[in-house]
């Protein structure tokens, strides 16, 4: 499989844990202390860091810093609305919209040297 195959699918599995460990305590432990939240978090991560290390060492062979940075935050847009929609059953706003168009902007310059523009 492609490098760049390979990192975007390591990226989208860790970013649910990253989700999950950055806001899932916000419903599940709301009424629990702080630091258990804490505690069960860096659990999570855990996981996301066993993927998302690897992504980047195997992004970076095809791409730069900047580009892994930008493709890591279209992900994190693309995992963390439907997770704020469904799990946390936040209200689905239009800012989301804009900033997802704004992140489209920043895919463009990021990667407009890889299209020979």
């Amino acid at each position: 499989m492609q490098p760049t195959l390979i990192t975007i699918f390591l990226l989208l599995c860790s970013n649910v844990f990253m989700t999950f460990a950055w806001y899932g305590h916000l419903k599940d432990l709301n009424s629990k202390p702080w630091v258990i939240a804490a505690f069960l978090s860096w659990g999570i991560a855990l996981f996301e860091y066993l993927l998302q290390v690897p992504a980047n060492r195997i992004g970076f062979t095809v791409m730069s810093v900047g580009q892994l940075k930008i493709l890591q935050e279209v992900i994190t847009l693309s995992v963390f609305v439907p997770f704020a929609f469904y799990y946390l059953k936040e209200p689905l706003k239009l800012d989301y919209l804009w900033a997802g168009l704004c992140m489209l902007g920043a895919v463009f310059f990021m990667f407009r040297s890889k299209l020979g523009l």
